[in-house]
């Protein structure tokens, strides 16, 4: 499994899809937007659920929680199956984000990459997006890699997406 952390327009789809056509075994390409958009409307916009405040800062509630913890254990159970899985997500509780992956993927090799992204770049992204909520991407850029260990760290800002997934793959041997 390879597992791509960083905030919000850093990057990590374009790599996964990246690898995708680098890899040479075919690799599924999941990220947290899937999880998400798979919630029901009464999870969306709600204290309950997610919640994204208009400055772009995200809480979530106890039915998100429960809701996340069967998405990980059903990622999880595909990779104990022998699918090669991609992943991005963005871990707003950094380091206790990671260990609640950790504790559903025991027993599975996995790559940690970081995604980073200068908060300003990030922001550019967003805003040419436009799907996203203004100061997204800037208030995650660096939160979410608060603790996490990384296997390895790319920086999008300087890399371009083909680049970063050749440099993921050759870390995969």
């Amino acid at each position: 499994m390879i597992f791509l952390n960083g905030g919000s327009s850093s990057g990590k789809t374009g790599i996964a899809r990246c690898l995708q056509a680098l890899l040479r075994d075919p690799w599924l390409a999941l990220s947290v937007d899937t999880f998400v958009d798979a919630l029901p409307a009464a999870l969306r916009d709600s204290e309950e659920g997610l919640d994204i405040a208009a400055d772009g800062t995200i809480g979530v509630g106890a039915g998100f929680r429960e809701l996340e913890t069967a998405w990980m254990a059903g990622v999880a159970a595909m990779v104990h199956a022998g699918a090669r899985v991609v992943l991005d997500d963005v871990f707003l509780g950094g380091a206790d984000s990671q260990k609640r992956w950790q504790r559903a993927l025991d027993g599975t090799d996995v790559l940690w990459v970081g995604v980073r992204c200068a908060p300003d770049v990030a922001a550019g992204r967003e805003l040419a997006r436009g799907d996203r909520v203004v100061g997204m991407a800037a208030a995650q850029a660096e939160p979410v890699h608060r603790g996490v260990a990384y296997d390895l760290e790319i920086d999008t800002a300087r890399t371009e997406s083909m680049e970063c997934a050749r440099r993921i793959a050759a870390r995969l041997g």
